[in-house]
C-alpha cells in the first residue's frame, strides 16, 4: 500500500471522527423529543440548515487542505529524504539531500549533511587503506593483460566451459576479420568476455584437446601441450595450440585443469602461397623434362656422330637452340606468374608507413647527425614490409648521400598509388649519374661502421617493389622514389588497434574461471546474468505512422562489468529523409546515413550481438516498438527479457520527480558524456543499470523475475507506443 493509498484511508477516517459526535448527538436529541418539538427543532433550525451545511463542508475543506500540506511538508518530504540516504548510502557518495520543506525537515536535512560528509572523510580514510593493499594485485593484472595485448600471436584464455575470460587485441582483430554473413561489417563480433569459445571453433576438437592434455598430465609428461588444426566457418585453416590452466586451490587435486590457453594462427594464407609455390616447381619441372630430353638426344647424336652430314648437324644444333629458347620462355613466364609467391620466404608484417619514416629519422639523425623533416605525409597508410631492413636501406642510402654529396637536409615524402605506395627521400644539391645509382643499388649497404650482405636491390625486390632515382628541375631537388605494396585488406584491421591501445588491458575478468553457466533464468540473480544495454535513434517518435531506425548502439554488461569495447555502434540507411526537428536533436544527416546497410543487414548482426543476454534500454517501450515492426519484414524476433531504467527508476524512486535519464545519472552521480548518439546513450545507461543493481538489491528485488515484476506495477508500464 503505498503512501497516497494511506493518506485517503486517514482523511476519511479524520473526517468521520470530527463529523461523528456532531451527528450522534443530533440523532440522540431527535429521537427523544417528541412532535411538538420536532416541529418547533425544525423551524429553528431550517432556516440556518444551508449556512451551517455551507460552513460544515468549507471546515472539512480547509481540514483536508491542511492535512494535505502537512502530509507533503512532512510524510512525503520523509520519504523523499529517506530515497536520498539510500542514494547517498550505495550509489552516490556525493549526493546530498536538499534542504527543503518545514524548519523540522530541514534541520533533519541539514544533520544528515552533516553526517554524509563526516562518513565519506571515514570512507576515504579506509579506501586509500583498501586502495594500496590492492595495488600490487592490480598492478600484476594489468602488466599481464598488456602483455597479452601486445603478443603477436592471437591468444584466447577460456574456463572450462568455454566462456572467454581474456583475450588480446590480436584475437580481437582476427576473429572479426573470420566473421561471415550478417556479421560482416556490421560491428558484430565472434569474440567477448563471458561468450562461448565454441561459436567460432568445433567443440568436439577442443574436448579432444582437453582429453590428450588429460592423459600426457596423467603420464607425468613435462609439456601437456595439444595441437590442431581445424576450419573457422569461413572456411578459413587455423592452427591451434592448448595449454592447460592448472587450479591452484589448496583443497583441488594435483594436475587439476581449471581452465585453458589457446594460441590460434590463421594459416590460410601461407598454406596457399606454399601450393603456389609448389606450382611453380611443378611447372618448372613439367615443362622442362621434355626440353631437356630433346637437348640430351641431339646432343648425343652430336656428339656420337661427328662426321655427320651438315644439314643433320645443322638440324641437331637448331632443335638444341629451340629447346633453350623454349626453356627460358617457360621460366620467364613462371617467374612473372608466380614472382610474389616465390618472394613471401621473407616474413613481411603490416606495419603503418609513418612509423617507418620515424625510425628512419631518428636513426639518421642520432646516428648521422644529418636533419630530416616530413612532407606530404599519409598518416594512415600501412606497408606491406619487412620494417628492419627498409629502415637499413633508408639510412644507407642517406649515409652514401651525406658521404659523397656532403647534403645538409633529408626531407621525406609518402603518398598512396593504388595499391602501392611512393616513398621518396628527398634532397638538394648536386645531381647523379644513372651508373652511381646503379652500384648504389646493387652494392651491399652500410650505414657508417654497420654493414649489411644485402644491397637496396635485394631489399627491393623481397618487397615486391622498385627504386628508382629521379631529378625534379623545376624544384631544384632529386629524390629516390622506393615504391611498396600497401597492406592487403585481410591485413588492414590491424590499423584499429591504434586507438585502442589507450584501453587494451579491458578486455580481461579471472573472476570468470567461475562463471559457468550464462542461460537467461527468470530466478537467477540479477548480478549472474549478461547483459545487453542498448538505444536507437530513429526519424521520429512515432514507430506505427511509418518513422525508422538510424541508428543502433548497444554494449554488453558481463559479471557486473560495463565492457566499453566489446560495443555495437552501426548506422542505419532509413530509405527516406529525415526531419530536420530530428537532426537538430540527434546530428544524424541525410548524407551520413545514405549509403549505409539498410535494417534488414543490421537487424540480424544486432540480434547475433544480444545473443543470451538480456536486454536492457531506458525507455524500452520505445525501442522495443521500432524492433517488433521489422518482425516480419526481416525474421528477427527478440524473445528474451527486457528491463528497462526509466522503470527500475519509478520503482527505486517512486517520490523522486523526473525519471528521464540525465536527472537518473544525475541522482546517481553519473555523467553523460554524449547524449541523442546511440553508443552515448547506451554506455550512460549501463552505467545507470550498473548502479540501480545494489539498490534493487536493498529492497529485495535480486533476482530478473522480481525485477519484471516490481517494473510492470509502476506508473510508465501502461504507455505503449
Amino acid at each position: 500500500m503505498n503512501a497516497r493509498i494511506r493518506f485517503a484511508i486517514s482523511v476519511i477516517i479524520l473526517g468521520l471522527l470530527m463529523t461523528g459526535p456532531f451527528v450522534i448527538t443530533a440523532l440522540l436529541i431527535w429521537a427523544g423529543a417528541k412532535a411538538p418539538e420536532r416541529a418547533m427543532l425544525v423551524q429553528l433550525i431550517a432556516p440556518h440548515l444551508s449556512l451551517g451545511a455551507m460552513m460544515t463542508t468549507f471546515g472539512f475543506v480547509l481540514g483536508l487542505l491542511v492535512i494535505r500540506y502537512l502530509f507533503r511538508q512532512y510524510v512525503q518530504g520523509l520519504l523523499k529524504m529517506a530515497e536520498c540516504l539510500r542514494l547517498m548510502l550505495t550509489a552516490n557518495r556525493d549526493f546530498r539531500v536538499l534542504p527543503e520543506g518545514p524548519p523540522e525537515v530541514r534541520q533533519l536535512a541539514e544533520a544528515t549533511n552533516d553526517l554524509a560528509q563526516q562518513r565519506d572523510g571515514l570512507m576515504d580514510d579506509v579506501d586509500i587503506q583498501i586502495a594500496a593493499a590492492k595495488a600490487s594485485v592490480e598492478e600484476e593484472k594489468n602488466r599481464l593483460a598488456a602483455l597479452m595485448s601486445e603478443l603477436a600471436q592471437a591468444v584466447v584464455v577460456c574456463n572450462l566451459d568455454g566462456r572467454i575470460l581474456l583475450y588480446n587485441s590480436r584475437a580481437r582483430l582476427q576473429f572479426r576479420a573470420l566473421a561471415q554473413g550478417s556479421t560482416t561489417g556490421t560491428g558484430g563480433a565472434l569474440i567477448g568476455l563471458g561468450r562461448s569459445i565454441f561459436s567460432i571453433l568445433e567443440r568436439n576438437q577442443i574436448d579432444h584437446a582437453l582429453e590428450v592434455v588429460h592423459q600426457r598430465l596423467q603420464k607425468g609428461a613435462g609439456a601437456a601441450i595439444a595441437n590442431f588444426i581445424t576450419t573457422a566457418r569461413g572456411g578459413q585453416l587455423l592452427r591451434v595450440q592448448m595449454v592447460p590452466v592448472l587450479s591452484i586451490a589448496d583443497d583441488s587435486p594435483e594436475n587439476d585443469i581449471s581452465g585453458y590457453v589457446l594460441t590460434v594462427e590463421n594459416i590460410t594464407r601461407s598454406l596457399e602461397q606454399e601450393s603456389r609455390r609448389d606450382q611453380v616447381l611443378q611447372s618448372l619441372t613439367d615443362g622442362s623434362r621434355g626440353s631437356l630430353a630433346n637437348i640430351r638426344v641431339a646432343v648425343g647424336n652430336l656428339m656420337d656422330y661427328p662426321d655427320m652430314e651438315a644439314a643433320v648437324r645443322e638440324r641437331f644444333v637448331g632443335i638444341v637452340s629451340d629447346e633453350v629458347v623454349r626453356m627460358s620462355q617457360r621460366l620467364d613466364q613462371t617467374m612473372n606468374e608466380f614472382a610474389d609467391s616465390l618472394k613471401t620466404r621473407w616474413p613481411l608484417e603490416d606495419v603503418l608507413g609513418i612509423d617507418i619514416i620515424a625510425a628512419a629519422q631518428r636513426r639518421i639523425e642520432e646516428q648521422l647527425g644529418l636533419p630530416s623533416k616530413t612532407e606530404e605525409i599519409d598518416d594512415a597508410l600501412w606497408l606491406r614490409a619487412e620494417s628492419f631492413s627498409l629502415v637499413f636501406s633508408i639510412c644507407g642510402l642517406a649515409f652514401r648521400l651525406l658521404e659523397h654529396y656532403q647534403i645538409k637536409e633529408l626531407r621525406f615524402r609518402l603518398q598512396p598509388f593504388g595499391k602501392l605506395a611512393y616513398l621518396d627521400i628527398i634532397w638538394a644539391g648536386h645531381a647523379m649519374s644513372s651508373e652511381t645509382f646503379y652500384t648504389w643499388e646493387t652494392e651491399p649497404m652500410q650505414v657508417g661502421s654497420e654493414h649489411s650482405p644485402l644491397s637496396l636491390r635485394d631489399v627491393i625486390d623481397r618487397h615486391g617493389g622498385e627504386v628508382w632515382y629521379q631529378r625534379d628541375k623545376a624544384a631544384h631537388c632529386a629524390f629516390f622514389r622506393l615504391v611498396l605494396p600497401v597492406a592487403i585488406p585481410e591485413t588492414l584491421a590491424a590499423a584499429e588497434a591504434s586507438d585502442e591501445s589507450q584501453l587494451r588491458p579491458e578486455y580481461y575478468d579471472f573472476d570468470l574461471f567461475d562463471f559457468r553457466d550464462q542461460s537467461i533464468d527468470l530466478d537467477r540473480p540479477l548480478a549472474d546474468l549478461s547483459y545487453t544495454v542498448f538505444d536507437t535513434e530513429t526519424t521520429g517518435l512515432e514507430p506505427a505512422a511509418g518513422d525508422e531506425i538510424i541508428q543502433i548502439g548497444a554494449v554488453r554488461i558481463v559479471n557486473s562489468r560495463m565492457l566499453r569495447q566489446e560495443n555495437f555502434n552501426e548506422l542505419v540507411d532509413p530509405e527516406r529523409l529525415l526531419r530536420p526537428e530530428g537532426i537538430r536533436i540527434h546530428g544524424i544527416t541525410d548524407d551520413m546515413v545514405r549509403g549505409q546497410p539498410s535494417i534488414d543487414a543490421v537487424l540480424p548482426a544486432f540480434h547475433d550481438f544480444c545473443n543470451d543476454t538480456v536486454l536492457v534500454a531506458h525507455n524500452a517501450a520505445f525501442d522495443m516498438r521500432f524492433l517488433q515492426l521489422k518482425e516480419e519484414r526481416t525474421g528477427i524476433v527478440f524473445s528474451q527479457p527486457v528491463l528497462d531504467t526509466l522503470l527500475l527508476s519509478a520503482v527505486l524512486h517512486a517520490n523522486q520527480d523526473s525519471h528521464q535519464l540525465e536527472k537518473i545519472a544525475e541522482r546517481l552521480g553519473i555523467s553523460i558524456e554524449s547524449r541523442h548518439n546511440a553508443l552515448g546513450d547506451a554506455l550512460a545507461t549501463s552505467e545507470v543499470f550498473l548502479k540501480m543493481l545494489p539498490l534493487l538489491e536493498q529492497m529485495g528485488i535480486s533476482t530478473l523475475r522480481q525485477a519484471l515484476e516490481a517494473s510492470q506495477k509502476t506508473y510508465f508500464a501502461r504507455v505503449k507506443y
